[in-house]
């Protein structure tokens, strides 16, 4: 299904039939086929789950205004979604940057929201220099030295627009300098970020998020187990949920690594939701 939100088209679909609901969001700028089987366990546990592709991501409409963080971007756009479908209050997670977003929409909209499911939580120097160049700086290169063309031509952009040919026009209208400037912004934010307990919220921010939450950490660089601890001893009414018990010095693990545990991570998502009034 497709809705104009935010003046953005979006692609979203809905998994079950009744119950609570529940917003889940894949990591990077995956689609929403990336959580799909999850919220197919969640569904069945007696939840109405609703998946999206955010901006940028899947078969929804490119994002290229600067003037927020993408997450908070994604948060009010979440926000907007659930409020059309009067699923409102809701519990919202994700993983990685789905994380983020759902960090930024329980502190946007904390009347909003029933509780917080999170997973692969990202913090630190590494995650915060990996991803500024991940999502932003080949991009900026790309327009640098090529335009507007040359991004449409990277994988990520090319993806877009197959999946939503409209993403074209739109890419290739923008100026080139305003989509460096606001990509610069939002990498920038990253950097910044780096210091913090989990990117996107500082510890004052992470201690007045009053709603229940689940948190399960991730298990490498970019997601370090130690984040994810941290994130679950910051929130006050926090329950910590290990499904990886050793940390991997690599750069990211594969999302294969954790779909094998997708029925166990839903167990435990369950199992907290099934704790909430």
């Amino acid at each position: 299904m497709r809705t104009p939100i935010n003046g953005a088209s979006l692609q979203y679909e809905i998994i079950g039939s009744s119950g609570p609901w529940v917003a889940l969001s894949p990591g990077g700028r995956r689609p929403m086929s990336a959580v799909k089987a999850l919220a197919q366990h969640i569904a069945a546990g007696g939840y109405r789950v609703l998946i999206h592709d955010r901006r940028s991501c899947g078969a929804s409409e490119v994002l290229l205004d600067g003037s927020a963080a993408e997450h908070e971007v994604w948060a009010d756009d979440l926000y907007a979604l659930l409020k059309q479908l009067d699923a409102l209050p809701a519990f919202v997670g994700g993983s990685s940057s789905g994380c983020r977003m759902s960090l930024a929409f329980a502190l946007r909209y904390p009347q909003a929201l029933r509780g917080l499911l999170l997973w692969r939580v990202t913090g630190g120097t590494f995650a915060a220099q990996r991803l500024a160049r991940e999502y932003y700086a080949q991009y900026i290169s790309a327009a640098q030295s090529g335009g507007m063309a040359a991004v449409c031509a990277t994988p990520h952009f090319r993806d877009l627009i197959a999946a939503y040919a409209p993403n074209r026009d739109k890419l290739m209208a923008a100026d080139p300098q305003k989509v460096i400037a606001a990509m610069t912004r939002w990498s920038q934010g990253f950097i910044e970020e780096a210091g913090y307990p989990v990117i996107g919220a500082t510890e004052a921010q992470l201690r007045s998020i009053k709603v229940p939450a689940c948190v399960i950490p991730g298990n490498d660089n970019t997601h370090p187990k130690a984040v994810g601890e941290t994130l679950a001893r910051l929130l006050p009414d926090a329950t910590l949920n290990i499904l990886f018990a050793e940390h991997l010095d690599v750069d990211v693990v594969p999302p294969e690594a954790w779909a094998v545990k997708e029925q166990e991570m839903a167990a435990m998502l369950l199992a907290f939701l099934k704790r909430q009034p």
